[in-house]
């Protein structure tokens, strides 16, 4: 067909040729490999083209006439590309989107069901952004085609299978439509769900009824095998999940809009009790059938299994309608009429199916399926705290739980839930360490799990009720202490009840005798070889570290060791692989306990550093090695110096795993942080260990890691720097200053983790600035100038030139001076302090710089100067120092600590000792004023003790800020030293001044010639206020 004609829109837009686009997507539908990659690569150029996406739409709906295939390749591509530019003139006109539109509303009996699906998206992302001003009639087409086929199929009892399909299809596109403006937030997207919802909230409700009404009294073994039912059930759960997502919206509205909700609160109650009504009556519907097909021997039909799953698929979809409600207002939740009995109702099948427990089972056709009965144990255990005697509101409440119903909860989940069943042990039989690893992850897994359900609903059993609880938990724990376990049943069931005194160990602390069943109880079970111990020795592993860890009790009784130590060890009979993985984490949780005691484990640490070593080289799955290595890492944290002796033990087997770890970025991070607590343990003992750290960090930084492994390699880089003495070679092994080079090429290039590259910069000049000058000068001012000169924030920028400043008071100026020039460095900050579009903060730190260069040597700045100005094709300096004076000046405000203000100060007396005549032309005005507003600002002794190394300062100690949370490091005493020794605390100001205008007179030629040349004009009252300060020099 020939191609439409387009207006046109003012755009260098071509307009497609239909008949290609055609070829091109039967093409991106072929078999043919090269036939396929040749029509995807042109189809992505015709997607810019105008009418492709109409194009494409007309080619999906024409059933009659284009392969299937073509169809679906063809409403994928336009789902996938058109949507995302439906508001684009450029490539859709209005009149392609009327059209595209009414297609959309043709293709709803379409039979296909990849076809459907996308068009049902597509409806609901265009009615988005087109309803109701461009489409205006989508909601009321989609309405009036529901209502007409559900009076043809249940009016007129049709059994057309057009009918179901259209229904199907229209109710899926008016549900997208619902939700897509149920989520919508923004003020326009919600007055437009307000007037959906009074629209469509009765009618829907209705329809739900209606459908719900022609199976749910008849639902029998019979009936399920009739195709008419699998229909009304589909039927019926497509319905509700519109429903549903009306009634979700009015119960958020509660909160926000009180008054239009009780306007409603009718129609919403009606619905909830309804659906819990329908929730009992198809439940016990499905029991029935369910036990019926179960013991009869004959299997269940296509049409009779389908009808089964679409019933418990709605049942879930009415336990989540509850369970959201709950979730958005739990107190709330349970004053609806009707909400108490939907949660006993689930509860009271929660214990009828502890009765016939074999027919518990995941899966969708079981009598009692998983997730049906783990809903309704979530209703429960999240509605407890409502219905405490005094809930959180403090009122007192009438509808409380007897202790009768309580105590009959706990003993129904102890006895009947928290066990471990058959498929546990077939679990832990055929993979350990990947069965230990599930059970040990305490996440969301509960919501899907009975026995993790359990355990969270005697938890909360047990704070709620623990008046009822508690006496109960104690007498079974007496009575079940002393008796003999001998048989796989009275283990496991001794090992539910230890799992429920860890679950419950804050309330049971006062009433369970711990030390005394630690010698007389755990012990003794921990080391026996009965070959079903493995149970309880991994149970009681798990108990310990949670009594521990929950601060129960300290780790101060050195039988709990005696315990860990045994079962993280033992390798005889009685044990495996499972109770030595949760010895490691119980190890490790209770070294990370609050009152933990590294006197009284240390006798262990040997044997427990030892063994999970050893333990981490058995496990055969990276994420065992990992969950190890963890535990490790805490032992290594606390023992601290201690652990010394060990090293060889630990480093030995760390370049293996790091080998085997090959892209487990995650075990590599992990033992990255490993060597890096290692480091901060050993302090400055820790240059040992540079023959592995060396060349971890650089391994982790290379190209093929550093993606996922920088912060962790940048980290422990730090961490050596810090608890380092030297960044030399010991004993030819790598040293750290082998990594300098890789640094600075990091500095000048990683802008994600330059405050961490700056950190690393900082400890490498603290510890010895003068080989790292000698070697790098011109790589590291190169380096910096990069970062200056580059997109870095304003937060970098501080934070480099403070390393600047650090870098430029650590060493000698006959060090970096030529560096600091050539590498451009100098020029850039002098012109970033010049121009005035530099923001003021900048400025400022710029000027710290200078001061420091010019404190430091004033000679070596003045020939800075002069190249700068030389370089500039300017031949004098005047200019560029009678410029940079006005800004130290104008910026003086601009400094706001004591210490930056005397350095100030200090740079500019170095500043007038070279006599140079612009600075000496301010010195009656700006620079003793200057000078004035200091000398009074930092009140110092004035004191010939000076000399001595008398500290004239406001602050006894530096700010901790200065310290980069380097304490308990050789770092910190290095910084500290720095700081005590820095001139500019150490040096009396009026001293300073004082020597540096002697300096200034005799490059002047003498006092008086000062005096007539620069001090004709000065102010009496000033010069005899600043003669007094450098008198008392």
């Amino acid at each position: 067909m020939p191609p439409r004609q387009q207006p046109q829109l003012g755009l260098n837009t071509q307009t497609v040729n239909v008949e290609e686009l055609y070829a091109v997507i039967s093409g991106a539908a072929s078999q043919d490999v090269a036939r396929l990659q040749a029509s995807t690569t042109r189809l992505k150029e015709m997607f810019d083209m105008i009418g492709t996406f109409d194009g494409l739409s007309e080619i999906a709906s024409r059933k009659d006439s284009v392969p299937l295939a073509v169809r679906q390749q063809s409403i994928i591509q336009f789902k996938n590309h058109a949507l995302s530019h439906w508001r684009s003139r450029k490539l859709l006109t209005d009149e392609a989107r009327v059209r595209i539109r009414s297609r959309c509303l043709m293709m709803l009996n379409e039979e296909d069901d990849i076809i459907a699906q996308c068009n049902e998206e597509i409806i609901s992302k265009i009615a988005r952004s087109d309803f109701p001003v461009n489409w205006s009639n989508l909601v009321n087409d989609l309405l009036a085609t529901i209502e007409s086929n559900l009076q043809s199929r249940y009016s007129s009892n049709s059994d057309d299978p057009r009918t179901t399909l259209i229904l199907r299809r229209s109710i899926k596109a008016l549900n997208g439509v619902i939700y897509e403006f149920a989520v919508m937030k923004m003020l326009t997207g919600v007055a437009t769900f307000k007037n959906l919802f009074t629209y469509l909230h009765q009618p829907l409700w209705n329809y739900y009824e209606n459908i719900l009404s022609k199976f749910v009294s008849n639902l029998n073994s019979d009936s399920i095998t009739l195709p008419r039912t699998a229909e009304d059930l589909l039927l019926a759960h497509s319905v509700y999940e519109g429903v549903s997502h009306l009634a979700t919206w009015l119960w958020q509205r509660h909160g926000k809009d009180s008054k239009e909700f009780e306007g409603l609160r009718p129609w919403f109650n009606t619905v909830f009790v309804n659906s819990g009504t329908a929730q009992k009556k198809l439940n016990e519907s499905r029991i029935s059938v369910m036990n019926a097909v179960t013991l009869s021997a004959v299997p269940l039909t296509d049409i009779a299994r389908q009808s089964i799953v679409l019933l418990t698929r709605h049942l879930l979809l009415l336990g989540d309608f509850f369970r959201r409600l709950q979730q958005l207002s739990a107190p709330a939740f349970v004053k609806i009429p009707g909400c108490t009995d939907v949660i006993l109702y689930g509860w009271s099948k929660v214990v009828e199916a502890t009765e016939a427990s074999r027919f518990i089972s995941d899966s969708e056709d079981a009598v009692f399926p998983t997730k049906i009965l783990v809903q309704a144990m979530v209703l429960f255990k999240e509605s407890l705290g409502q219905w405490t005697e005094k809930p959180k509101s403090g009122v007192v409440n009438p509808d409380t739980l007897s202790r009768e119903f309580v105590e009959e909860a706990v003993k129904l989940l102890v006895m009947k839930f928290i066990p471990l069943n058959p498929k546990d042990l077939e679990g832990w039989m055929a993979d350990p360490e990947e069965w230990v690893n599930l059970e040990d992850k305490e996440n969301d897994q509960w919501q899907y799990d009975l026995r993790p359900c359990g355990e969270r609903v005697l938890m909360t059993l047990c704070n709620q009720y623990k008046d009822f609880v508690v006496p109960l938990l104690e007498t079974t724990f007496k009575q079940s202490i002393g008796q003999p376990t001998s048989d796989l049943t009275s283990v496991i069931q001794k090992e539910a009840l230890y799992c429920a005194i860890g679950r419950c160990a804050l309330r049971l602390k006062d009433v369970i005798p711990f030390s005394q069943w630690l010698e007389h109880s755990l012990i003794p079970e921990s080391r026996s070889d009965n070959p079903t111990f493995p149970i309880i020795k991994r149970r009681i592993a798990w108990l310990i570290g949670q009594w521990i860890h929950t601060g129960c009790s300290a780790a101060d009784n050195p039988r709990i060791w005696d315990i860990l130590v045994h079962l993280l060890q033992d390798r005889g009979p009685g044990t495996d692989a499972v109770v030595r993985l949760t010895a490691a984490t119980a190890i490790s949780q209770c070294v990370d306990s609050r009152e933990f005691d590294i006197n009284v484990f240390a006798p262990y640490l040997s044997a427990a550093v030892t063994e999970l070593v050893k333990l981490t080289e058995e496990a055969d799955t990276m994420e065992s090695k990992h969950r190890v290595a963890r535990c490790l890492d805490s032992v290594i944290g606390k023992a601290e110096i201690r652990i010394i002796p060990l090293i060889p033990v630990i480093t030995s087997a760390i370049p293996q795993y790091w080998i085997a770890a090959e892209d487990d970025f995650t075990f590599k991070g992990t033992l990255l942080g490993l060597v890096e607590s290692l480091v901060k343990a050993c302090t400055e003992h820790s240059t040992t260990l540079n023959g592995l750290t060396v060349p971890l960090i650089r391994d982790s930084l290379s190209p093929k890691n550093i993606i996922s492994l920088d912060e962790r390699g940048l980290d422990l880089w730090q961490a050596s720097l810090r608890n380092a003495v030297t960044i030399e070679s010991v004993n030819g092994a790598p040293a750290l200053v082998d990594l300098v080079p890789s640094l600075l090429q990091l500095l000048a290039v990683n802008l994600d983790l330059l405050g961490k590259i700056i950190g690393i910069v900082e400890s490498y000049f603290i510890l010895n600035a003068p080989l790292i000058l000698k070697t790098y000068a011109l790589d590291f001012f190169q380096a910096i100038h990069a970062v200056l000169s580059g997109p870095a924030v304003s937060v970098n920028i501080r934070d480099t030139t403070i390393a600047l400043n650090l870098v430029l008071q650590v060493s000698h100026p006959s060090q970096w001076a030529e560096a600091l020039h050539r590498s451009g460095l100098f020029t850039y900050i002098i012109n970033r302090v010049l121009d005035e579009e530099s923001p003021a903060q900048q400025t400022t730190q710029y000027l710290y710089v200078l001061s420091r260069i010019v404190t430091a040597d004033a000679k070596i700045f003045m020939q800075l100067i002069s190249a700068t100005a030389s370089s500039s094709g300017v031949p004098d300096d005047s200019k560029l120092v009678s410029d940079l004076m006005d800004v130290w000046w104008a910026r003086f405000d601009n400094m706001a600590e004591p210490r930056q203000r005397k350095l100030t100060a200090m740079a500019i007396a170095s500043f007038v000792s070279t006599g140079h005549p612009q600075v000496l032309q301010r010195l009656s005005t700006e620079i003793f004023n200057l000078w004035m507003d200091v000398f009074c600002e930092i009140q110092e002794v004035y004191d010939h003790a000076a000399s001595n190394g008398t500290i004239f300062w406001d602050e006894d100690q530096a700010p901790s800020s200065y310290y980069k949370e380097t304490e308990g490091t050789p770092e910190w005493s290095r910084r500290h030293k720095l700081f005590e020794t820095d001139p500019v605390r150490t040096i009396l100001l009026s001293t300073y001044v004082a020597a540096r205008l002697q300096e200034a007179e005799t490059a002047c030629g003498g006092p008086q010639a000062i005096q007539q040349l620069y001090l004709q004009d000065v102010d009496q009252t000033v010069l005899k206020q600043i003669q007094a300060y450098l008198g008392k020099s």
